[in-house]
């Protein structure tokens, strides 16, 4: 027994054979069983157990042995019956009722779990080890003020007890006591630091907090830990891939599949992240994958959605994601999800896709994406602008209160004559439409005057990156900083102005400029709407998207407009290959309308006024930008029952720049959309020769193609009502000659006029931004006046 106890079984086997061999006692053969059984040749334990029973059937500890050598082999019914045979025995025996009770919870029944264990902890109340189990049934079965009581009597015999520390922080994160759950499972750690359970719950209840970082570093630890645990590698893949550490992302998801292949969180963590980098084939293999194995897997059901959408196979999209809700009705991002793709697959009515979204704030009010993803998508249909203020400034009284904590101190130097900091925040300091506007301005800044901060949330940067980059005095790359910690970088930096470039679109800053980092902070470029937002107090607009004097315009905004002196955008086409070609019509012997703007602005009334001019336009054909499949042919039906014959309808899907400018080369007169004009589409258009016929609206987006032909001194073309459009367009399409004229003039018009010069633009936004900047020295400086003076009153009137 001593070399038994001491740790060598095998020892202890053959003097225990060397007894029996003179007396074969019950009490020698319960010994040998243990014996055997530290070695686990359980089938040889078992037959010696039985037979000390047989030779002393009372005998105590052969039945507790023969109970724990079924116990170990999982052979739960065999290891209860044993258990209770030893409770009839020795019915105060505190050791085997916790041990039953143990058994009992593990095999689900936890009901008469919770009487054993209860019975062990009032036959031993000083063992804090049955005070913890008892804990974790009663967690399990909801008694959350008992389980509570049981870890803390547990911690009062054995303060440092790190499983009871650890189950007592997991009960206070469901109980939803953060801070103390923190602390506990940080104590836990602290007793044991290699305890991955605790490590395992702190990773998760830092990634339930959003402090993404810290979880990463906590998960990173747990499954050093406890490297088999898939779920923790999974978990801590798929938060590596939202903070765009996307090679380890990898590293640690394959890592799990090695472990186990058909492990599915780790395939859908995958195909997610694959489909972030760009390797969709890929993506796709591992989603269907699971798919094949779980056809109702809503995860992968979701993500498959997701790829599918950015190949735009929005048909199957838009399946996948249907099913996505049936599976998770009340998921917020599967509704967002389903809105997204109707989106995109958008053929005259977003109405839908609109409802997705709000479907989304109802469920999950603190959803940002969803609020957000409605308050942009509303302007793709808003003819007054006033519901989008409305939901936007829903979305800032929902989502900036609790950083609107009262006001600011700023460390900026209140000069008006200094050289001034300008900070520009973008996602889009890539390949996007959006560098078509920000290298003019940026290659013309006067640096003398203005220092120039680039914060890029660039995940994948690319050669228009590059060329971004040298354009900025300071170039910050803070794709994978949090808002708060991306607010205290622009304070530290003591920007004067800072801009937002992104508003309600993808991947913007909102909760970042809600923090107020800098003095003052202003919207523009994204699209010339408003953010509703109380920390942004201004936006750049100009003279024809608001017209001065208009106090209708201005109440469609939360912030204060500043208008630019000619032009919101300026443009640069960034190529120079292509050419202007001769008059389509002239070849082809019909009008060649198109519109390639981007499907979102596409609405039935739009879809109406074309055809009216169609009609009127003798053999005149329509090239659209429209995906492949259902939004195609729900299209033609809509031309059809104006009587537009299918043949004259002709699609295109996305393309490259190259390929999608030369598409302008058989275009006659670009249609315009409504209640949202073309921007990037319709500056593309000019600078290509051709002309765009548009119609003058109410809100900003409704007025841009207004703006773009008035800076061209091509006003008369955009219509003030439906039937003027219809019969503007009309005329225009008639009279070839002035549309040869107009083809020929239009890309020396555009290159001479303010939307392509740089120089002029630059002045003119600097000048904004100087004047922005006085009005906040000035404001504050009067402040500080105000009271110095009450105090010296105060000081008056106590003498």
């Amino acid at each position: 027994m001593i070399h038994l106890l001491g740790g060598d079984p095998v020892k202890a086997e053959s003097l225990i054979k060397v007894s029996l061999s003179s007396d074969a006692s019950a009490q020698g053969q319960a010994d040998l069983g243990l014996a055997l059984k530290a070695q686990k040749r359980y089938e040889e334990a078992e037959i010696v157990l039985r037979r000390a029973i047989a030779l002393e059937p009372r005998l105590f500890h052969a039945h507790l042995n023969l109970a724990r050598v079924f116990d170990e082999q999982r052979k739960f019914g065999d290891a209860e019956a044993a258990y209770r045979r030893v409770i009839e025995l020795k019915p105060d025996a505190a050791d085997i009722r916790f041990n039953l009770g143990k058994l009992l919870a593990r095999v689900g029944r936890s009901a008469e779990a919770e009487v054993e264990l209860r019975r062990a902890a009032e036959l031993r109340p000083a063992w804090a080890e049955a005070h913890n189990s008892l804990g974790a049934v009663l967690a399990e079965r909801g008694s959350s003020d008992e389980a509570e009581a049981a870890f803390r009597r547990a911690l009062e015999i054995t303060p440092r007890f790190p499983e009871a520390s650890c189950n007592l922080g997991l009960l206070l994160v469901e109980r939803r006591r953060f801070e103390e759950a923190e602390a506990t499972l940080r104590f836990a750690l602290s007793v044991d630091p290699e305890f991955a359970g605790a490590s395992e719950g702190l990773a998760n209840l830092l990634s339930r907090l959003g402090r993404a970082e810290e979880a990463i570093e906590e998960f990173r630890r747990s499954v050093a830990l406890s490297p088999n645990n898939l779920g923790d590698a999974s978990t801590l893949g798929a938060l590596l891939a939202e903070r765009k550490h996307f090679e380890e992302a990898e590293s640690v998801l394959r890592r799990a599949l090695e472990l186990d292949p058909e492990f599915v969180p780790a395939h859908v963590n995958l195909g997610s992240l694959l489909i972030d980098v760009g390797r969709l084939d890929e993506g796709e293999r591992h989603l269907r994958s699971v798919l094949e194995v779980d056809p109702s897997h809503w995860a992968a059901v979701y993500n498959l959605g997701l790829l599918l959408k950015s190949l735009r196979r929005h048909d199957e999209s838009e399946k996948f994601h249907r099913r996505a809700v049936e599976l998770k009705p009340r998921w917020t991002p599967a509704h967002i999800g389903l809105g997204n793709a109707l989106l995109a697959k958008n053929s005259g009515d977003i109405s839908e896709a609109l409802d997705c979204y709000r479907r989304a704030s109802e469920l999950d009010p603190d959803c940002l994406v969803g609020h957000s993803n409605l308050a942009y998508a509303l302007t793709f249909v808003s003819s007054t602008g006033l519901e989008v203020l409305e939901e936007s400034k829903r979305f800032a009284a929902r989502f900036e209160a609790p950083y609107a904590t009262g006001p600011m101190k700023y460390e900026n130097e209140r000069s008006l004559s200094r050289r001034l900091r300008i900070g520009y925040v973008s996602p889009d300091f890539r390949h996007h439409c959006q560098t078509l506007f920000t290298l003019p301005l940026l290659r013309n800044h006067d640096h003398e005057a203005f220092e120039i901060y680039c914060y890029a949330s660039v995940a994948k940067p690319d050669h228009a990156t590059r060329e971004i980059q040298p354009l900025a005095d300071v170039w910050r790359d803070v794709h994978t900083l949090s808002d708060d910690k991306l607010a205290k970088q622009i304070k530290e930096d003591r920007i004067d102005v800072l801009v937002d470039l992104t508003m309600h679109m993808a991947n913007g800053r909102q909760m970042m400029f809600a923090h107020r980092p800098a003095p003052v902070q202003v919207a523009w470029l994204a699209y010339p709407g408003t953010t509703g937002s109380n920390a942004i107090g201004y936006r750049l607009t100009d003279p024809w998207i608001d017209p001065p004097g208009s106090p209708e315009a201005d109440n469609r905004y939360s912030e204060q407009s500043i208008r630019l002196p000619d032009t919101f955008w300026c443009y640069d086409p960034l190529t120079q290959v292509h050419e202007v070609s001769p008059l389509p019509a002239d070849s082809a012997g019909h009008i060649t309308f198109g519109c390639l703007n981007n499907p979102c602005k596409l609405t039935n009334r739009t879809f109406d006024l074309w055809a009216q001019v169609m009609a009127r336009v003798e053999g005149s054909t329509l090239l659209l930008l429209v995906s492949h499949g259902e939004a195609r042919e729900a299209v033609v039906a809509h031309f059809a029952a104006w009587g537009i014959a299918p043949e004259r309808l002709n699609f295109v899907d996305y393309q490259p720049r190259e390929r999608y400018l030369n598409r302008y080369q058989h275009i006659d007169i670009v249609l315009d959309t409504f209640p949202y004009n073309g921007h990037t589409t319709s500056l593309d258009a000019l600078w290509m020769g051709v002309p765009v016929a548009t119609m003058v609206g109410e809100t900003p987006a409704a007025r841009a193609g207004y703006a773009l032909l008035s800076n061209l001194g091509l006003s008369e073309l955009a219509g003030d009502s439906d039937e003027s459009f219809v019969t503007k367009t009309v005329q225009l399409s008639n009279d070839l000659p002035r549309l040869r004229r107009i083809r020929s003039e239009l890309r020396t018009r555009m290159e001479s006029s303010p939307l392509m010069d740089g120089a002029r633009f630059a002045r003119g936004i600097e000048t904004a931004f100087r004047s922005m900047y006085g009005e906040w020295v000035r404001s504050t400086t009067a402040q500080g006046d105000v009271r110095s003076r009450t105090r010296r009153s105060n000081r008056a009137r106590r003498k």
